[in-house]
């Protein structure tokens, strides 16, 4: 069985190398083709402008760092548009610092129930974070009374968001703080292993002891907590909060997760990709942009390429 085993572990591995490989590729060729659509006007190497898609990139990989924990359970969380949202404007409403606990703690409130439903209710994640999603953009309806709030980001989210260290946007600090918390998690801890086990087979780690319902609960508190932060970092850089802030994260993020090799089916996936991936989304926002596609023809893209991986697990899954 070890053996089996250790040639199961190899055999993924492989597969996680390649894709990040194939992501760094794509990266790559995607560079390309933008400095040729713009006729290089915007350089790919130049550092301004590197600069300024990696501060984009932060907002997205962030939130793309929940999504990919959740995913690697098997599962999807639907919520993160709202809770970027709802995170936002009760953090920027409160204004100070003491806005900064209050919107971790919104998110992972919303973390929380989310993965109390789906680990204890055993609902479909699908139709919970949903229902979650829904719940909380009410909620934002009549807290705002239907109206764009008036209050302005705190001073903090805006350094956060928009100031610089040494020519280096402080959201990009950001990002890396939380892609070593991430990296750490899954492959430092047990809560990691327990993570990449259950979305490989959720009954086989019950079975063998685990308490698996709290693993999914805290998948999706890590989930609730990320969007939380890149709803503040959202509004710093906004200089305010508004309604539907998050909605354009939830395809982009997922898309950035399954492009940069996780699985979607759960159990597989490093966090290297996860970030090629996100660089590799927001150059493609880059190119679509100066060509001036729509924002429809963008979300058409995203669910092609999530269908796309889709046909691909599906088939390596037939002939595992």
């Amino acid at each position: 069985m070890n053996g089996v085993s250790l040639r199961s572990r190899l055999a993924a591995t492989e597969k996680a190398t390649w894709y990040t490989l194939g992501s760094i590729a794509l990266v790559l060729v995607a560079g390309s083709i933008f400095t040729l659509v713009t006729q290089g006007s915007l350089s790919f190497l130049n550092p301004l402008y590197i600069l300024q898609q990696m501060q984009i990139a932060s907002f997205l990989g962030i939130a793309a760092t929940g999504a990919m924990v959740v995913i690697l359970l098997g599962h999807i969380d639907l919520s993160l548009p709202w809770v970027i949202a709802t995170s936002a404007m009760l953090s920027a409403a409160l204004g100070g610092w003491a806005a900064l606990p209050v919107g971790l703690s919104i998110g992972a409130l919303a973390g929380l129930i989310n993965g109390l439903g789906v680990a204890f209710l055993r609902v479909p994640s699908m139709i919970f974070t949903l229902g979650m999603n829904t719940v909380l953009q009410g909620l934002m309806v009549v807290f705002t009374g239907g109206f764009a709030p008036r209050s302005e980001a705190p001073p903090w989210m805006e350094v956060l968001a928009i100031g610089k260290t040494l020519a280096i946007p402080n959201s990009v600090f950001v990002w890396i703080a939380v892609g070593a918390g991430a990296v750490f998690l899954l492959n430092r801890t047990p809560l990691g292993r327990y993570i990449y086990a259950v979305g490989n087979q959720e009954q086989a780690v019950f079975l063998s002891g685990v308490r698996t319902p709290w693993v999914l609960v805290a998948g999706f508190v890590v989930s609730g907590v990320c969007s939380a932060l890149t709803g503040m970092l959202l509004a710093g850089f906004s200089h305010k909060a508004y309604q539907a802030m998050g909605d354009g994260y939830m395809m982009s993020a997922v898309a950035a997760v399954v492009i940069g090799g996780t699985n979607i089916m759960g159990g597989r996936g490093t966090y290297l990709g996860t970030v090629l991936g996100t660089i590799l989304i927001v150059l493609l926002q880059s190119v679509l942009s100066v060509m001036q596609m729509p924002d429809a023809g963008r979300q058409i893209i995203y669910g092609g390429i999530i269908i796309a991986m889709l046909l691909v697990y599906g088939r390596q899954a037939q002939q595992g």
